[in-house]
């Protein structure tokens, strides 16, 4: 039944992944929006640690994990956010449940395979903002609006070319529109003046692999594990129009005399991207890792040239993590067979706005069930994070959010021993 529900489970995605609006934060308005996808829902339990890799979970951010599957693995995900929204003077709440990835992991001998879609960034703000310069002047009222996002497909290969090491490669194709409006009247006048842009935006990236893996001692087993993302130019076709705004009495909104501004298209530098990360454990028992990634983004720039007090550094993300389980192969208990794992996480996300660093920080944890009479599970992780300052005007974003992730994994292409 699973096998024949695949393909319309990839349209519904697709369709409602061009759709959703997967972020609340202001800070989406710049570069490509708010990158959410930090991983499956095992790997952001342990903080976006991405060492571990075993034969029925898939782990799309190396390549080189594909060569361990030994089953065929399906997997879904989503999250539901809470976001605390606060400024040096207020406060708003935002909600939001958005589909995080659908991917399919084939075994084949040494090789593996794997190949998917994920809504890779995503634009979802709504802000409003009163300046009162007199007592006697009427107010000026500002609205900003932002949607869209970008989605990612993929296809990797892995191949296992020691005992000890595998290698692996992925292409990545991304496509999407960010659309961003700007409304400013004065209160109580009947017209204001309305700015949209556009973008439609593609491009392709590719992303090498590397892990090894040795025994320390009869128990213990050392991994390692490297990436390298290549920078990605993605092209971003602009567009501008500028409308009067006319409010009905009942406060409904009407555009009218619409006028096409020219504005230059953009081609936007997607950062290389280089992870390393190193861990220790007992294979199916325990495991405790950290990785650092590097990434370039000082390079990436926004989709129209004429924002001011905004500009990238290059971003760094440190993580640690790890899972335990009590007994994989209890029959009696099922307590003992959950994967318990947790994780911190410390990013300088390389967004400088008012002179001010945008940090994200967060803890996680997380459980992984098995389902009985399968090899199938469910993945459930929690985070609680922060990100971004009250300082200099800005907002400070205080987070808390469940991803929910299923792996079905099954033995597909078995040959027939009898008819």
């Amino acid at each position: 039944m699973i096998k024949k529900s695949l393909i319309p489970i990839f349209f519904l995605f697709t369709l409602i992944s061009f759709a959703q609006e997967g972020t609340s934060s202001p800070y989406s308005f710049y570069g490509i929006g708010d990158v959410k996808f930090k991983g499956t829902a095992d790997n952001r339990a342990m903080g976006g640690l991405t060492i571990a890799s075993d034969s029925i979970h898939i782990n799309f951010q190396n390549p080189a994990s594909y060569a361990a599957l030994k089953l065929t693995s399906f997997t879904v995900g989503g999250t539901y956010l809470t976001t605390k929204l606060a400024t040096s003077s207020q406060n708003e709440n935002a909600r939001r449940t958005s589909l995080d990835y659908l991917a399919v992991g084939l075994p084949l001998g040494k090789l593996g395979v794997g190949f998917g879609i994920i809504p890779y960034s995503s634009v979802g703000y709504k802000i409003q903002t009163i300046i009162d310069e007199t007592s006697t002047s009427p107010k000026t009222l500002k609205k900003y609006t932002g949607t869209g996002g970008l989605n990612k497909v993929f296809f990797g290969v892995g191949m296992q070319i020691m005992p000890k090491l595998s290698i692996g490669a992925d292409v990545s194709y991304y496509f999407g529109k960010i659309e961003t409006d700007g409304i400013q009247y004065l209160q109580d006048i009947q017209y204001g003046t309305k700015e949209n842009n556009s973008s439609d935006i593609n491009g392709v990236t590719t992303t090498l692999g590397l892990n090894y893996t040795s025994k320390v001692t009869n128990k213990l087993t050392l991994l390692s594990s490297l990436t390298f993302a290549t920078q990605g130019n993605l092209k971003s076709v602009n567009n501008r129009t500028i409308y009067t705004v006319q409010y009905s009495a009942s406060g409904a909104e009407l555009t009218i005399d619409p006028a096409t501004i020219d504005v230059d298209n953009t081609t936007l530098k997607l950062p290389s991207k280089l992870a390393f990360g190193m861990a220790i454990g007992e294979q199916k028992k325990w495991l405790l890792g950290a990785e650092i990634t590097h990434q370039q983004s000082s390079n990436l720039g926004n989709r129209f040239n004429d924002i001011n007090n905004v500009k990238f550094e290059n971003a760094i993300k440190y993580t640690i993590g790890g899972y335990f389980v009590p007994k994989y192969n209890s029959f009696s208990n099922y307590v003992q067979k959950i994967t318990y794992r947790a994780g911190l996480r410390y990013e300088n996300t390389g967004l400088i706005i008012q002179n001010q660093a945008i940090n994200d920080e967060g803890i996680t944890f997380g459980f992984g069930m098995p389902i009985s009479g399968s090899f199938s599970n469910i993945n459930i992780g929690f985070e609680f994070g922060k990100r971004g300052t009250t300082s200099a005007g800005l907002v400070k974003e205080n987070y808390a959010n469940f991803t929910i992730g299923l792996s079905f994994n099954d033995k597909w292409f078995v040959k027939k021993l009898y008819n």
